[in-house]
């Protein structure tokens, strides 16, 4: 029996990324409907307390998600701590090691061009405005937190996370920006029976994705608004990244268009460009 061809959805939709122990990669461009961003999960326990692997010609963006870990990259030794990132250059050897559990997210993406090993602390970030901000009105609200954006210096990756208040929609106004940006959302921090519900869509009237979300999901949204919603009295929280079409010159957090029919109050997400 022939195999089916992959879906749109099959595309864009991976499920329960965070499933198993030491270093797993979900998306790449070539099982996905991304042209540059590869996503994976390192996961740490006593089991496996340590994974050594090779960035490549990709550079990589870690984020800490729980638990503290060693990194040693680029001749560097960095510890890390809850939401701290690091930004590793291409062609670098990594490993990673943690004495009790620990969840890091990968992001990477192809790159031509050198760009430096760079630390983030999460600390950092909260304290500077552009960087952590609250966005959107009554039913909209979240908290932004931008970890790999304009303090940082790289090719193609941005990343951050998204804390919305429980029941609250996100990314609303509706925008996009595919022309410069390809995204994707992962999320976390949503213990059972958290879920929400996402959306991907060029045609307004018919969204050509809508779909349940829980922890350890990712969602690609490789064009098209992508509004999500969370459900009566849990929040939604989720890990975005984005890969500039265009190294260094895309590379813009925050430049977006608003869905015509929502764009009268902006963008909401102003604050990241002061």
């Amino acid at each position: 029996m022939a195999t089916a061809a992959p879906t749109q959805t099959d595309l864009m939709v991976f499920r329960k990324t965070a499933a198993h122990a030491g270093r797993h990669i979900s998306v790449t461009p070539a099982n996905s409907a991304n042209r540059h961003l590869c996503y994976g999960r390192i996961i740490l326990n006593r089991q496996v307390s340590s994974v050594t692997f090779d960035t490549a010609s990709h550079e990589t963006a870690l984020i800490v998600l729980a638990g503290s870990v060693t990194i040693e990259a680029s001749g560097e030794v960095v510890h890390l701590d809850r939401f701290d990132g690091i930004y590793i250059p291409h062609y670098a050897a990594v490993q990673i090691s943690a004495r009790d559990s620990a969840d890091l997210a990968e992001f990477s993406a192809e790159v031509a061009g050198d760009y430096p090993l760079q630390v983030v602390k999460y600390a950092t970030v909260t304290q500077t405005p552009s960087l952590y901000f609250s966005a959107g009105k009554p039913g909209q609200l979240r908290q932004i937190s931008v970890i790999f954006g304009k303090n940082v210096e790289a090719g193609r990756l941005l990343a951050g996370f998204t804390v919305s208040e429980p029941g609250n929609w996100t990314s609303w106004p509706p925008h996009e920006h595919a022309a410069i940006l390809e995204e994707m959302y992962v999320y976390f921090d949503m213990p059972a029976p958290a879920y929400g519900i996402q959306l991907v869509y060029q045609k307004t009237d018919y969204p050509e994705l809508v779909t349940v979300v829980r922890e350890g999901d990712a969602v690609l949204m490789p064009a098209g608004y992508h509004p999500n919603v969370a459900i009566p009295g849990h929040r939604i929280a989720f890990l975005w990244a984005m890969a500039a079409q265009r190294e260094k010159e895309d590379r813009q957090y925050g430049v977006v268009n608003v869905q015509p029919d929502f764009a009268a109050g902006g963008s909401g997400l102003e604050a990241s460009r002061k």
